[in-house]
């Protein structure tokens, strides 16, 4: 059954969507091999995922024969064993030897080989655990992935120990990575609460801090689609600094002061309105902000810059101003009105 002449990597995208929903699906598995052996492909360097696609289907339909000659090809098609996706292919492979019974101890070989993957590529957690757990493997899989994060949290803690940083048994200090693209530790976290939920495994604090970072990732990637971010404020004689020294910031807080404490207060009736609580604008500066970003080696302007310059902040009680404050107190932008003559009405303009 051909699919294409020339097939791009949309194409096999396409194709992982809907071969199994084709007339005859092994056919199609039979052809992506054929477009590799016949240079059909847009792009040589995706011959490696063709294979690996064309195995996952015949194993999926259990000519298991097919799929681990499949599998083969795609894990020599790869220029680099360190190829990101080159560990995919391998972990495919494992996977149809447990099936293929009496070569467990090939499967495991082939496994072992990829451990070290865990604490490096953030695909790795899923595509080893999920390769275990189809051998049978499952307390291996909550094993590895336990001693990786393990590994991962006290590279962390020692880091940060070395840069002065308060770490507390409650509160390790992780970075979740951006909505895009989480990072290795995010990934482990999730994986190893998976595998220990099927396994009935009580709850322990890595779990408790699964979920904390999930809910952490939800939070950015909700700022990110309303195009807000963590909630910087800075008063009027800062304002007019940063604005001086870096205009193009006036896109992300406003052309003047006044749209500054207006976006703000918006924002913040938002998050309120969705049940948000607890909620504080974070009293920023120019010099802080620059200073951060010379620490971090980025510019001021950067999204990612000042994010963590916001998370910096955040840790501060000293830099957090409570909101709303009552209708007849003091504003919370400092301006001396009281809030329901000052920014209370600029959520409704």
């Amino acid at each position: 059954m051909p699919t294409k002449d020339v097939i791009t990597p949309a194409d096999l995208a396409e194709i992982r969507r809907t071969a199994l929903g084709a007339a005859d699906p092994l056919g199609v598995a039979a052809d992506l091999a054929d477009a590799v052996e016949q240079g059909r492909l847009a792009e040589p360097d995706s011959a490696g995922d063709a294979l690996t696609l064309a195995a996952e289907i015949a194993e999926i339909r259990s000519r298991l024969d097919a799929a681990l000659r499949y599998a083969g090809r795609a894990v020599e098609a790869y220029p680099s064993a360190d190829n990101p996706r080159a560990g995919t292919a391998r972990a495919v492979r494992a996977r149809i030897l447990f099936r293929a019974g009496g070569r467990e101890d090939e499967a495991m070989a082939e496994l072992t080989a990829l451990r070290p993957l865990l604490t490096e590529q953030p695909d790795a957690p899923a595509y080893i655990s999920a390769a275990l757990e189809s051998g049978g493997q499952s307390r291996t899989s909550e094993e590895w992935l336990s001693e990786a994060l393990d590994t991962l949290l006290g590279q962390r803690a020692t880091a940060a120990v070395g840069q002065a940083q308060a770490i507390t048994a409650t509160e390790p200090v992780v970075e979740v990575g951006p909505p895009e693209s989480p990072g290795v530790l995010f990934f482990l976290l999730q994986q190893r609460h998976r595998v220990r939920r099927n396994l009935n495994l009580p709850h322990d604090r890595n779990d408790d801090l699964a979920d904390r970072l999930e809910a952490q990732l939800v939070r950015r990637a909700q700022q990110q689609q309303t195009g807000e971010g963590d909630l910087l404020f800075f008063p009027q004689a800062e304002f007019d600094r940063l604005l001086a020294d870096q205009a193009v910031l006036a896109e992300r807080y406003g052309p003047d002061w006044d749209e500054h404490r207006t976006r703000l207060e918006k924002e913040l009736v938002r998050q309120a309105n969705a049940g948000g609580t607890g909620l504080h604008v974070l009293r920023g500066s120019v010099a802080g902000l620059t200073g951060y970003a010379d620490r971090q080696g980025g510019e001021p302007t950067d999204q990612q810059t000042r994010a963590g310059y916001a998370r910096e902040l955040s840790a501060r009680p000293d830099a957090q101003i409570p909101w709303p404050p009552e209708r007849n107190d003091a504003c919370w932008c400092g301006s001396g009105l009281k809030y329901k003559k000052c920014c209370l009405p600029r959520s409704r303009s």
